[in-house]
């Protein structure tokens, strides 16, 4: 997959009515919801295009939160200030429409998400997901996340160690 056949952008008047990524829940939010959240300042929504056809290939949102610093895991905990709180980023949802799913889309806008996050200006320290399943949360696994123990589709890593995974500089 050549870079420059997708762009990633936020989410403007592109034609949304197409997309489906098979997930009723993704796909509801992001045909009636997204741009309301957008404008509420609720969640950032940013969209992969394919450049030749302008078709939508997927979708991520962006929002502000935080994680208790009693939350991380330890070996986390020991690097960070001991403020009871730690400023984070969530990463709500990535879906990729159906007719561009198995092209490894999903990793390339997790790392824009990341390199979103850590050029963004905005302290945070943590990137949080809460994956819909068990195969999300393998995915996010995958590139860098730690489930938590309590609550095993909430994942969360450092957007330090996100970076070193997705080899993001």
């Amino acid at each position: 997959m050549s870079a420059y056949v997708y762009g990633i952008v936020p989410l403007t008047d592109e034609d949304r009515t197409g997309f489906s990524c098979g997930n009723n829940t993704l796909d509801t939010y992001f045909l009636k919801q997204a741009r309301q959240d957008m404008r509420r300042r609720v969640a950032a929504c940013y969209v992969m295009v394919e450049r030749e056809t302008g078709q939508i290939a997927g979708y991520y949102t962006l929002s502000a939160c935080h994680v208790y610093l009693h939350e991380l895991s330890e070996a986390w905990r020991r690097k960070l200030p001991r403020y009871p709180i730690v400023p984070a980023v969530r990463l709500e949802r990535l879906a990729v429409d159906l007719h561009f799913q198995g092209k490894s889309l999903a990793p390339v806008m997790l790392a824009n998400a990341v390199s979103r996050a850590l050029r963004s200006g905005i302290a945070a320290n943590v990137m949080l997901v809460d994956a819909k399943d068990d195969r999300a949360a393998a995915f996010y696994e995958h590139h860098g996340f730690q489930r938590d123990p309590v609550a095993p589709l909430r994942l969360y890593a450092p957007l330090s160690a996100l970076a070193k995974v997705l080899r993001i500089q």
